[in-house]
């Protein structure tokens, strides 16, 4: 479904979410990569933060993520034990990530 704008609404948000997160993190890396060193440090260490916290998921793992959490809630634990390789801390901190917006 389309809206007049042209956005795409249902199954592909998720898709452009991850997508506009991600290019505004690139982008927030490149500004700081051409800043000069020592100058606006507070943004550098900021941008660090952001890119160590981001955790990828594929589109697979969002969705398990998200149906296990209408059923069992904020149980790390028990959603990371559906997702082979993935810790608690990853999906709690994907979690966070994802909902850190809305």
């Amino acid at each position: 479904m389309e809206s007049s704008s042209g956005s795409q609404l249902g199954k592909n948000s998720k898709t452009s979410d991850a997508t506009s997160s991600l290019l505004l993190l690139i982008t927030a890396i490149h500004f700081v990569a051409l800043c000069p060193k020592g100058e606006n440090e507070d943004a550098r260490k900021e941008v660090n933060s952001t890119a160590q916290n981001f955790v990828h998921f594929t589109e697979e793992e969002e969705d398990i993520v998200f149906r296990m959490h209408r059923l069992v809630g904020n149980r790390w634990e028990l959603i990371a034990g559906r997702i082979p390789g993935r810790t608690a801390e990853e999906v709690e901190k994907f979690w966070a990530i994802k909902h850190q917006a809305t």
